[in-house]
C-alpha cells in the first residue's frame, strides 16, 4: 500500500464518519480512529482533517463571494489594516489551556508582544502561540478544538 492509497483510506473514513477503520494485509495493517471514537485520537487521522480545513476555508476568501455580497468585500479591505496572527505548525486549534480553564484571549482584548493567544496540540504536544505584536484583537478566525495548517490565519489585531 502506497501513500496515495493511505491518503485515500483516509478520505474516505473522514467522509463515511465512523470512529475506527482497520486494514490488514499479509504483511501490512493500519488502524485509523478518528474524532467521532472519543478521547483517543491516532495521529493517522489528522492528515484526513487537515485535507479538509482548506476546503472550509477558501469559499469565505474566494473572489466571487466576496463580491457577491457588498458586506463582505467591505470587511476584506478592513481587514488589511490589521495585523494577522498565524498558525506556526500544523495540529489542533485551542483556545483555553485545558477545557476546565478560561479562554486566553476574546475578541476586544488587549495582547501584548510575547502574551500567550492560544495553544496547538501537535502529536500530543500542546504548544503555546504567542502573539508577535501589541493591539487589541478584532477577529478569531478559527473554531476551538479545529484543526489548523501552517501559516493559516488564527487572530486579526489591531495594532493603534
Amino acid at each position: 500500500m502506497d501513500i496515495k492509497d493511505i491518503q485515500n483510506l483516509i478520505k474516505f473514513v473522514s467522509k463515511a464518519e465512523v470512529s475506527e477503520v482497520k486494514y490488514k494485509t499479509k504483511d501490512f495493517e493500519i488502524t485509523i480512529k478518528t474524532p467521532l471514537g472519543g478521547n483517543e485520537v491516532s495521529y493517522v487521522a489528522q492528515p484526513a482533517m487537515y485535507q479538509q480545513a482548506p476546503q472550509q476555508v477558501a469559499p469565505g476568501h474566494a473572489p466571487a463571494a466576496a463580491s457577491a455580497s457588498p458586506e463582505k468585500a467591505e470587511a476584506t479591505s478592513d481587514d488589511s489594516k490589521y495585523v494577522t496572527i498565524k498558525s506556526p505548525m500544523i495540529g489542533t486549534f485551542y483556545r483555553k489551556p485545558s477545557p476546565d480553564k478560561d479562554v486566553f484571549v476574546n475578541v476586544g482584548d488587549e495582547v501584548s508582544n510575547g502574551k500567550v493567544v492560544c495553544v496547538i496540540e501537535a502529536m500530543k504536544l500542546f504548544n503555546q502561540i504567542e502573539s508577535e505584536v501589541s493591539g487589541k484583537i478584532v477577529k478569531i478566525l478559527v473554531d476551538d478544538a479545529t484543526p489548523v495548517e501552517y501559516d493559516q490565519p488564527l487572530f486579526l489585531v489591531d495594532p493603534s
